[in-house]
């Protein structure tokens, strides 16, 4: 992808300015409650999410689900 000249970017922001986009809670996404969740980790967490996430090529919320699942069976068996 190339970057934008600044004709392009002043073009898209004045779009941008005159037309908000129109957004629709009830569907969720990242703006909204039912879309953001916020969850604190300590540094150890973080850095092996991490670590892991470079290792096996999945987003953090992936393993962290993943590991959710796994405590679910662990649980119910």
């Amino acid at each position: 992808m190339t970057d934008m000249t600044d004709e392009e970017a002043d073009a898209l922001d004045e779009y941008y300015t005159k037309n908000l986009p129109k957004l629709d809670p009830s569907k969720g996404g990242v703006t909204t409650r039912l879309g953001f969740r916020m969850v604190a980790l300590d540094r150890i967490s973080e850095d092996y999410l991490l670590t892991m996430a470079l290792a096996t090529k999945k987003s953090p919320t992936e393993l962290i689900g993943e590991m959710v699942r796994k405590q679910i069976i662990a649980k119910s068996a």
